[in-house]
Parts: C-alpha cells; sequence; structure tokens
C-alpha cells in the first residue's frame, strides 16, 4: 500500500512540473512583419504597331535588336509554327511569329 501512495505522490509531482512547463509567462512571439510592398515598375511600354515592316523578312538577332529598339519593349520571343507557348501576358514583351521558312509573319506585344 505504501509503493502504490508513493507511486501516486511521483505521478502527481510528475504532472505538476509538466503542467507548470506549459503555463509559462513568457510573451508569445509577434507574428513576423510582412514585407513591404514591392516597388511598382517603371511603366513597361511595347508598341508594335510600327513594325509593319518586317514582314517577310528573314529573322536574325540583329532583327530583333531593331524591332525590340522600335518598339520599346524589354523582352522579345520568335514564336515558330507549332510551337508551344505561355499565355501569359507581359506588357513588356514582343512576340514575333514566324513561318516555317523563318521569315516573319507577324508581330504583337504581350
Amino acid at each position: 500500500m505504501i509503493a502504490a501512495h508513493r507511486a501516486t505522490a511521483a505521478l502527481l509531482a510528475a504532472t505538476l512540473a509538466l503542467a507548470g512547463c506549459a503555463a509559462s509567462d513568457a510573451p508569445v512571439p509577434a507574428e513576423p512583419a510582412a514585407p513591404p510592398p514591392a516597388a511598382e515598375p517603371a511603366e513597361a511600354r511595347c508598341d508594335a504597331s510600327m513594325l509593319t515592316d518586317l514582314v517577310g523578312q528573314t529573322a536574325s538577332e540583329a532583327l530583333a535588336a531593331d524591332a525590340m529598339k522600335r518598339s520599346g519593349s524589354r523582352s522579345m520571343r520568335w514564336l515558330t509554327p507549332g510551337m508551344a507557348v505561355t499565355m501569359d501576358f507581359r506588357a513588356d514583351r514582343l512576340n514575333i511569329e514566324l513561318d516555317a521558312g523563318n521569315k516573319v509573319v507577324s508581330s504583337r506585344c504581350g
């Protein structure tokens, strides 16, 4: 009987010790501050309306550089027949569509 009483006392002491650990007066850390909003990029513009003279020309690095400069685009991509492309719209991107013979068919922004 004394052994059972000691076991009960030990169990009670252990339970109280654990309860003391759980009920802490330590401050709860605050949630981290939200990061500042990203700076708005400068207005990106791409205007392909001045590139109609590219139709029929053969694709080249020089043509791409000239088209980007004249359109004001920050990036460009060649679109070839059957090519898989993402459908995301980017106002600063120039798309130049080519035919099977590597000739420019059209140009557009996005």
